[in-house]
């Protein structure tokens, strides 16, 4: 099973749920490329077909051919990404607080500029975004773990700062907002050629979102966020989760729990 986590965070994310799986599966949580304490990549851009390709990659490396993918945010838009491009490795997927980036743009509004501003704000033209963070990679941090849903006292000093010192790297932020800019470009073209192909997700896909959270309020219209997966994933199940945009921080065992139920195939 790979784990992918998401932004500010790092693969430290899935500290409480690893143990909870690791008696059925073995697990690797990786940092994506660019974050954490992964290489910032020299010769690929920070798509995330790119950044697929690299964990695929890493993954066969240690003699994985098929496995399952979990990914939080940016890293569910990673997973499902390696799903599409690599059907055969790829056997399901989970996808936690996030809706494909082409679903996203185009629904787009003031709620999302506003609530998401990572989404507009490090796709702006470097270096602008990249002196923003730097300058007060604390601000970033605190106003992620205090105001995107979770209890902020889940998450301890250590992880705090562990999660600072990710963010305070030039080459690292540099690479985060590349991932962004991608995300307002070539991944959503990426998207829409796999939808005007009719390039759908083959495996069966969970989807996990935040109990009263932005997923679960904007979307209700389109079905919420089970009914925006299904465009591109015929076989969609999932839920709401309480903890809000963390929430496998927050509420690791049910989380894990929910996983391990979904990822063994029961």
């Amino acid at each position: 099973m790979l784990l992918l986590h998401g932004f500010p965070e790092t693969s430290l994310m899935w500290r409480d749920v690893v143990p909870l799986l690791s008696n059925t599966f073995t697990v690797v949580a990786a940092d994506l490329p660019g974050y954490g304490e992964s290489d910032c990549p020299a010769d690929r851009s920070m798509s995330k077909r790119s950044m697929a390709e690299t964990l695929l990659e890493a993954m066969v490396a240690i003699g994985f051919n098929r496995f399952a993918v979990a990914g939080h945010d940016r890293g569910g838009r990673v997973g499902y990404r390696m799903a599409l491009d690599h059907p055969n490795a790829v056997i399901r997927l989970a996808v936690l607080d996030v809706l494909p980036i082409a679903e996203v743009w185009r629904r787009a509004d003031d709620r999302l500029v506003l609530t998401f501003w990572p989404f507009s704000l490090l796709a702006q033209p470097a270096p602008l975004p990249e002196q923003l963070i730097l300058g007060a990679p604390h601000a970033v941090i605190d106003n992620a773990l205090s105001q995107w849903g979770a209890d902020a006292r889940v998450f301890s000093p250590e992880v705090r700062e562990d999660y600072i010192r990710a963010i305070s790297d030039p080459a690292h932020v540099h690479s985060i907002c590349d991932e962004y800019r991608a995300a307002a470009s070539i991944d959503r073209e990426h998207d829409e050629a796999d939808e005007a192909a009719d390039r759908m997700i083959n495996c069966p896909v969970c989807v996990l979102w935040s109990s009263g959270g932005p997923l679960d309020a904007w979307y209700a219209e389109h079905d919420g966020p089970i009914g925006i997966w299904r465009r591109i994933a015929p076989v969609v199940s999932g839920e709401a989760m309480p903890g809000g945009h963390f929430f496998p921080e927050v509420f690791p065992l049910e989380t894990g729990t929910k996983l391990a139920r979904f990822l063994s195939g029961a």
